[in-house]
């Protein structure tokens, strides 16, 4: 039975007419085979397919199969199917009709020639047209002569205000006095300096329930306690003057909120001559501050005026960096007056209802008195009204809308006066839930830990609600603290909200 391998030539013998092969690839099997039945071009090395047989002699080469040849490429190609000749638009003519003069049948119109002959006009009486067949200039909005009201351009919106940095104290103070303490008051101490006294107890705490699992006696807490309470008052000290000399090296950049809270914190924490001396520096700094910021903030409501930007000039004037400091009477003058204009019958309800938001909270809310009222009041506008009523008691009487007495008083505000999140588990009896623990507010007393970002100081944001000798109706009244940090908190992000306002167009 015949068998079909793959060979390669090695060699050629007997005057070449004999061929040595072996299988491609492999050593065996081999054999030698008649060259007359390769093709006369064979040459050694060259592969071929061949038919084999087994006999005594071994396996003799019987066939050789010829190579197939290559298949020529197919070339594929595409079809073109060309549309028909059409025109590419399809046009349908009308037939040719009469003039616009010619009424075949029917006669002449009655009264003459025009269409118009009927109407009591002649040809003649409608006037020659304007050079090509003008109509005249139309008016913007594309009607013929319109009278339609130019719309203000709005103002480019003001860049954010850069806030000011806040107090970054060292430690100098605080690492001499940890150096100087026993090994045994250190921990304590470091202790003080990370939480006060809250988080002396809650080491302890957390040291006895791991000594309780341990199966270990439980510390006692008292002489700790105790030693806690006589450092506090040495921590806090060391605290105080590395944010003195911080604040003295920063008073002219230094948020005026961390200026003001070192200068309150003076008083419990200078107990001898130079902390008494370092305090008057802080203090001297801080009114000469107060004056630098107090003379920007007249001449940036002045340049808001002058830019007519009411709505921002409004905010500006609620928040004066010098407590209780009057605005100047020309500049309060100038504000109302500004007030009054933007305020009429030509002012969408939007820009009223952002007018009203800024006026609720300014020391001139009293003195200003609308042009005209606008001829529609939205729904958004009544509650706008309602709700800053109590503070604006004449606009809302103008427009007889009846303030709403729970206004201003959410949950924001008890947060603000309470310092914290109201507590829901405390009942409304319970004297306990609020109590603090007498050991720790009498040991934490001269306590000057910075104040929160957030949370403005009360003495610094009383807005002042006089204006000096300004021509007006009637002098407005103070305003508590409490509802000068309403209006803190309400125009902490002024400048989003102001140039919001500016924005709108009337």
């Amino acid at each position: 039975m015949a068998t079909r391998i793959d060979i390669e030539l090695t060699s050629r013998q007997d005057e070449g007419k004999t061929f040595t092969w072996r299988a491609a690839g492999a050593r065996q099997p081999k054999g030698a085979a008649d060259a007359s039945l390769f093709p006369e071009s064979a040459e050694v090395g060259d592969e071929f397919r061949v038919d084999t047989e087994m006999d005594v002699d071994g396996i003799r080469v019987t066939q050789v199969i010829p190579p197939k040849g290559k298949e020529p490429k197919k070339v594929e190609t595409l079809e073109l199917i060309t549309r028909d000749d059409e025109p590419l638009v399809t046009e349908v003519r009308a037939e040719r009709g009469r003039g616009r003069g010619d009424r075949g049948d029917r006669g002449p119109r009655r009264g003459g020639g025009g269409r118009d002959g009927g109407r009591g006009r002649k040809d003649g009486d409608r006037g020659p047209r304007g050079e090509g067949g003008d109509r005249g200039p139309r008016g913007e909005g594309g009607r013929r002569g319109g009278n339609d009201r130019p719309r203000t351009p709005a103002k480019p919106k003001l860049p954010p205000k850069p806030k000011p940095p806040r107090l970054k104290a060292g430690k100098a103070h605080r690492n001499a006095l940890i150096d100087s303490l026993p090994e045994e008051q250190k921990a304590v101490a470091q202790e003080l300096l990370r939480g006060g006294l809250q988080a002396v107890r809650t080491g302890l705490e957390k040291q006895n329930e791991q000594r309780k699992v341990e199966g270990q006696d439980p510390i006692d807490e008292g002489p700790i306690v105790t030693l806690a309470e006589e450092l506090l008052v040495k921590v806090r000290a060391a605290e105080w003057r590395d944010r003195a000399e911080a604040a003295l090296e920063q008073s002219e950049t230094v948020d005026l909120r961390d200026l003001r809270s070192v200068v309150t914190a003076s008083d419990g924490a200078a107990k001898d001559d130079e902390t008494r001396a370092l305090a008057a520096k802080v203090r001297t700094a801080l009114n000469e501050r107060l004056d630098a910021d107090q003379q920007a903030w007249v001449a940036e409501v002045v340049e808001m005026l002058d830019d007519d930007r009411v709505v921002r000039a409004l905010h500006l004037s609620s928040r004066p960096p010098k407590a209780g400091a009057p605005l100047p009477a020309p500049v309060a003058l100038r504000l109302v007056e500004a007030a009054n204009a933007s305020m009429s019958s030509e002012t969408s309800p939007d820009r009223w209802s952002y007018i009203l938001e800024a006026l609720a909270h300014s020391p001139v809310r009293r003195q200003v008195v609308p042009v005209s009222l606008p001829g529609t009041v939205s729904d958004e506008l009544k509650a706008t009204i309602a709700r800053h009523g109590s503070r604006l008691p004449e606009i809302a009487q103008i427009f007889g809308v009846e303030p709403d007495p729970k206004a201003g008083r959410d949950a924001n505000r008890r947060k603000r006066r309470s310092g914290g999140k109201p507590k829901k588990d405390a009942k409304p009896g319970d004297a306990k839930a609020d109590q603090p623990k007498a050991d720790e507010s009498k040991a934490e007393e001269p306590k000057v830990d910075e104040p929160k970002a957030e949370e403005p100081q009360v003495e610094e944001q009383a807005v002042p609600e006089a204006v000096e000798q300004a021509p007006t109706e009637a002098p407005a009244p103070e305003i508590p603290a409490a509802e000068a940090l309403e209006a803190e908190q309400a125009t902490a992000d002024g400048g989003s909200s102001d140039d919001a306002g500016e924005d709108t167009t009337s």
